[in-house]
């Protein structure tokens, strides 16, 4: 009965795994696996299933726990099949629309490129737009317009100058718009070109009467607007200097750039603002100097162009700004052959325009202050008169340009508080910078010295301060003035009414040196090296006393006599009231503190 009910549901089974299967069936052995399930239960339970049998003492129980497992079995592996053969219905369907797809695109390509029965469309080029340069742009400006533009402008926006600025560089904005970035690649334009050429870039190409209408115009705007609109520019100007210098990599974006905010409206525009008012750059100087973006070497071709547009406007705020901007840049330890060569470049254009040193000496001081301060003309010094191993290619044109960069640093009539301040300010250093192991700066400090002593009587005093710290350079200076006195004493008084102040004053400086000097050989003042270049500044200066002409240094003379005299008469004096032991005074020692008469 019960191999009957299996057979039956074998065959149910098999029945349903045919329908699911689609006619494939799979070949089942029941007896193999009933004895193959018996013996693994057998080899995993060995104990317990030999105590059922013997407990039982039937042997069919195990048997029906065999063939229930086996049906248990079968039921999911028929459970899976079906499963598996829902799953593939799908995969089938996609293969079959995959494959007549491609089919499709098969006949589609066989069809010589056409499509569904429709030609391929072509690909329409856009035309391209015709390049225009500069100097094209430029001449389509007409003066006409452009004043009607801006005196609309001026009354629209009268109470606001910054607005009728920003309208200003809209037009040129407008009229250079077709202009691409290729064709004003102005980094490049700068590199290529000398100081000369990169000043006049890209005004050269505005119409003249373009150019007047706009700087009248820009004449009469608020300098503080002009200044911030200025500013604004340049900033539009530096955004556009790392693509200009991109290279070959941003070639195509530097094609593509417009050219508005590009550049050459910018450059127009700011060309013109400064050549009118050039002042403005003077009230940006601390912002121009201390803001780091516009400071580097990458930005020394664009600080060059906007100082030589000033040049243009002034030649005196030139100047002024060529050394607070571009002078810094050739001494520093940042500079280079090429940064030296395009400074230089432009100072010898300044001094090339006509009558560049008479302007430049008559306004060397502007609004109390010098165009080549004395701080300045002391760095002049270094880079003009170098050691000789030290000197470079740049040397020689700076010894040509020196000249004149003194003349304007000592410009001044005798007796003007500036040419005193100078004076005074410059002794030090010229006294410091006296070394005899260069013989071209000793001689340039030297006269730089005399011209001090000239036109500030306080400068001897100053010298009689810094005798014994700069005894070397005070013994150079003595000798030379003790033996060529007829060709250095002129120096020391501007003219003949200033000659004898000039004298009297030389001979107390004289006197107050001896003293010092005496002090110095009885180790009695602060004075801590040999005894050597004491005795020969004394040396020098007996033989200057005695070069004193007797009309003048005789007056010097006896003053300084009677003056010692009373001193000494009036320590005599207290000593005696003081101290009854007038014998204990040393007299030899008070003869030289106040300057014994014998040393005349």
């Amino acid at each position: 009965m019960e191999e009957a009910s299996a057979a039956a549901l074998e065959s149910i089974t098999m029945e349903d795994a045919s329908h699911s299967n689609h006619g494939w069936q799979k070949v089942v052995y029941p007896k193999r696996h009933r004895k193959q399930a018996l013996k693994d239960q057998q080899n995993q339970h060995p104990v317990s299933d030999l105590n059922k049998i013997k407990s039982n003492g039937n042997e069919s129980n195990v048997f029906r726990s065999v063939e229930q497992q086996a049906e248990e079995r079968r039921r999911r592996v028929v459970e899976a099949q079906r499963a598996n053969a829902i799953a593939e219905l799908p995969v089938k369907k996609d293969r079959l629309s995959f494959s007549s797809d491609d089919e499709s695109d098969e006949e589609g390509v066989k069809n010589n490129g056409v499509s569904n029965g429709e030609e391929k469309k072509e690909k329409v080029k856009k035309p391209k737009k015709p390049k225009v340069t500069v100097s094209e742009a430029a001449s389509k400006i007409d003066a006409g317009d452009l004043s009607v533009f801006l005196a609309d402008v001026s009354a629209s926006y009268e109470t606001q100058p910054d607005i009728q600025l920003m309208r200003f560089a809209d037009y040129f904005g407008r009229a250079f718009a077709p202009v691409s970035a290729s064709q004003f690649p102005w980094t490049k334009l700068f590199k290529e070109s000398s100081v000369s050429k990169i000043i006049d870039i890209p005004l050269c190409h505005i119409p003249d009467d373009v150019y007047k209408t706009s700087v009248d115009w820009i004449g009469k705007r608020n300098a503080d607007a002009l200044g911030e609109f200025a500013l604004w520019a340049l900033d539009n100007i530096l955004t556009d200097v790392g693509a200009q210098q991109g290279g070959l990599k941003n070639a195509k974006k530097l094609t593509q750039q417009p050219s508005y905010r590009a550049q050459v409206a910018m450059f127009v525009v700011l060309s013109m603002v400064l050549r009118k008012k050039p002042d403005i750059l003077v009230n940006l100087l601390s912002t121009l100097k201390t803001n780091a973006k516009y400071q580097g070497q990458d930005k020394l071709l664009l600080t060059i162009w906007i100082v030589g547009q000033a040049c243009q406007g002034d030649l005196v705020v030139g100047m002024l700004l060529w050394v607070q901007l571009l002078l810094p840049m050739t001494l520093g330890k940042s500079s280079n052959p090429l940064s030296r060569d395009l400074v230089l470049q432009l100072l010898e254009r300044i001094f090339a325009y006509p009558k560049a040193r008479p302007i430049l000496v008559n306004g060397a001081v502007r609004k109390g202050e010098r165009l080549v301060p004395p701080p300045v003309l002391e760095s002049l010094w270094l880079v003009t008169f170098p050691a000789p191993s030290a000197r470079i290619k740049a040397t020689e044109r700076f010894e040509a340009v020196y000249p004149s960069l003194k003349e304007v640093a000592l410009a001044g009539s005798w007796g003007n508080k500036w040419v005193t301040r100078t004076a005074e300010q410059l002794l030090p250093n010229a006294l410091a910078a006296i070394d005899d192991s260069n013989q071209a700066l000793s001689d340039e400090a030297i006269d730089i010295f005399l011209w001090c002593l000239r036109n500030s009587y306080r400068c001897y005093k100053q010298w009689e301060d810094l005798y014994l710290d700069h005894i070397y350079g005070s013994i150079t200076i003595l000798h030379k003035l003790s033996e060529k006195w007829g060709d250095t004493s002129f120096k020391l008084w501007e003219g003949e009414s200033e000659k004898k102040v000039a004298l009297e004053r030389l001979g107390l400086a004289l006197t107050a040196m001896r003293v010092k000097n005496q002090l110095a050989l009885k180790g009695e003042a602060e004075y801590d090296g040999d005894d050597a270049p004491i005795r020969s500044a004394e040396k020098y200066c007996s033989v200057l006393m005695r070069r004193l002409p007797r009309s003048r240094g005789g007056c010097v003379k006896g003053c300084l006599k009677g003056g010692v005299f009373f001193l000494t008469l009036g320590v005599a004096v207290y000593a005696a009231i003081a101290s009854p032991y007038l014998e204990s005074l040393d007299w030899k020692k008070v003869s030289v503190m106040f300057g014994s008469p014998q040393s005349f």
